[in-house]
C-alpha cells in the first residue's frame, strides 16, 4: 500500500519523498528533460568492513555486475547499453551507489535492473575469481599514481584504520581469496533496507516514479540494521615521509574538519574554495603556480563524513621548491587564520561558490547523487534557495574561525613522498 506521501517546494525545485514499509525511502526531483537519473545509494561502504573484510564494500560493487537470480553478466550489461543508457556504480568509505542515466522512457528498466543488481545478485564463485584478477589490477594502477594514493596515506595517518583510516580497495592477496559465500554474508549484513534511498531525477511525475519503484523495492523483505559503525579515535599530529622515488615530491598537510551536516560546513566550504578550490584564481594557485612558477598542481580539499571531516592541501613539485611551497601553503594558511578578509572580497567568493553550485547543478547525474547522498544520511535535501541563504549569512569571521582551527600548526599532519 502507498502512504506517507510528502513533499516539498522551493521556488522552481520541487523534491517529492516517500519511505516504504521495509525502510527503503525514495527521494525524487521532477525536472524537465528527455534524459533521468535514478539508482540506489546504500549506507554501506568500506568503513563497515571487519579486518578479515579488506576490499569487501568495494569488492561487492564490482561483483554485483556479475549475475542475478534472473540475469548473466552480458544481459546485465546489454540491458541499458541496448538503448543507449549508461550503468555505473562506485564505493566510498561510507556508501555504495548503483545508478543509471537514460531516456526517461527507459526509467522503468533502468529502476527494475538496478533493484535486481542490488538485492540479486548471486556472485558466482567463477565471475568473482575473475574480478578479483581486474580490481587487483585497478589496485596496481592505483599504487603507480602518487598524487592519488597519497590521499589515502593522509586519511590513514590522521584517521583510526578500522574506521575512515581504511583502503576501500583492500589487498589482491584477499581478493584472491574471496567466495560467493563471502560476498552474500557481507550483503545480508549490511545491506539494510532501512539504510538505502532510490533516487531520481527525470521528467516523470511522481506518481509514476513511485508506482515503479514499489514495484521493484517495496515488497523486498526488511532488513533493519542492528549494528552501529565504530567511532574515531581522538586525533593526533603526525608526520610521516615515503620514499616513492617519483619525479615530484608530493605534499599533503592538513586536519581533521568537520562532519557532514555539521554548522561548520558551509564556512569551511568556503574556506576551501578560498585557498585552494577549483578556481585558477585560488589564494593558493595565484602564490605558487601563477606568481612564482613552483608548481603544476596545487588545491585544497574538504572531504566530510558522517561524524568527521578532513581540510588538507595538496602540492605535486621537484624537490628544489619543496622548502618554498610549504613556506608559502602555511602562508596563506596563516592570513585566512589571523586577518578577517575584507568585505569587497567576501562578497566576491559568494558570487563564485554560488555560481559553481549552479552550474555544478546543471550536471544531472552529479545533482541526482548529491541528493541522494544528502537524503541518505540526513533525511533531507538542501535546495539551492536555501544553499544561496546559508552561503549569504557567512561572516568573514566565519571564515576566519573555521581557518583558525583546522589550520593551528599544532595539530596539522603530512605526509610526504620523495
Amino acid at each position: 500500500m502507498i502512504n506517507h506521501k510528502s513533499f516539498t517546494t522551493f521556488a522552481l525545485v520541487m523534491y517529492f519523498t516517500h519511505k516504504f514499509s521495509n525502510g527503503i525511502k525514495l527521494v525524487h526531483l521532477q525536472q524537465a528533460s528527455n534524459v533521468c537519473c535514478c539508482g540506489i545509494g546504500i549506507n554501506t561502504g568500506a568503513r563497515d568492513q571487519t579486518p578479515s573484510q579488506t576490499g569487501m564494500a568495494h569488492f561487492i560493487e564490482h561483483t554485483m555486475f556479475k549475475g542475478t537470480a534472473r540475469r548473466t553478466a552480458t544481459q546485465i550489461i546489454n540491458r541499458l547499453e541496448d538503448v543507449g543508457g549508461e550503468l555505473n556504480a562506485y564505493t566510498t568509505k561510507e556508501e555504495t551507489f548503483v545508478y543509471a542515466t537514460t531516456l526517461a522512457r527507459d526509467f522503468e528498466r533502468a529502476a527494475e535492473l538496478i533493484s535486481d543488481m542490488v538485492f540479486n545478485a548471486t556472485f558466482p564463485q567463477k565471475e568473482i575469481t575473475r574480478e578479483a584478477e581486474v580490481i587487483a589490477e585497478e589496485i596496481e594502477s592505483y599504487n603507480d599514481t602518487p598524487s592519488e594514493l597519497i590521499f589515502d596515506d593522509f586519511e590513514e595517518l590522521i584517521f583510526d584504520k578500522r574506521t575512515l583510516g581504511i583502503d576501500i580497495l583492500g589487498s589482491a592477496r584477499k581478493l584472491a581469496k574471496y567466495t560467493t559465500d563471502d560476498a552474500a554474508g557481507f550483503v545480508k549484513c549490511n545491506y539494510n533496507t532501512d539504510q538505502m534511498v532510490f533516487f531520481s531525477v527525470s521528467p516523470l511525475d511522481f506518481k509514476k516514479v513511485l508506482k515503479v519503484v514499489e514495484k521493484c523495492v517495496g515488497g523486498i523483505p526488511a532488513n533493519l540494521r542492528k549494528h552501529t559503525r565504530e567511532q574515531n579515535t581522538i586525533y593526533t599530529q603526525k608526520d610521516i615521509e615515503k620514499r616513492k622515488r617519483t619525479h615530484q615530491i608530493h605534499l599533503v598537510v592538513g586536519n581533521r574538519s568537520c562532519a557532514l551536516g555539521s554548522d561548520e560546513f558551509y564556512p569551511m566550504y568556503m574556506l576551501n574554495n578560498i585557498l585552494g578550490g577549483p578556481g585558477m584564481n585560488s589564494r593558493l594557485n595565484l602564490a605558487l603556480r601563477e606568481h612564482n612558477g613552483l608548481a603544476y598542481t596545487v588545491e585544497s580539499n574538504l572531504t566530510t563524513y558522517t561524524d568527521s571531516g578532513v581540510f588538507c592541501v595538496y602540492v605535486g613539485a621537484e624537490q628544489k621548491n619543496l622548502d618554498k611551497c610549504r613556506k608559502l601553503i602555511s602562508r596563506e594558511m596563516e592570513k585566512l587564520a589571523t586577518t578577517a578578509i575584507t568585505p569587497t572580497a567576501l562578497a566576491k567568493y559568494k558570487r563564485q561558490i554560488l555560481g559553481q553550485i549552479a552550474i555544478a547543478n546543471e550536471n544531472k547525474e552529479a545533482l541526482a547523487l548529491s541528493i541522494a547522498k544528502s537524503f541518505l544520511h540526513r533525511d533531507k535535501i538542501a535546495t539551492y534557495e536555501q544553499i544561496c541563504e546559508y552561503i549569504n549569512e557567512i561572516t568573514a569571521e566565519d571564515i576566519r574561525k573555521a581557518a583558525e582551527r583546522v589550520f593551528d600548526e599544532q595539530m596539522l599532519s603530512s605526509v610526504l613522498y620523495y
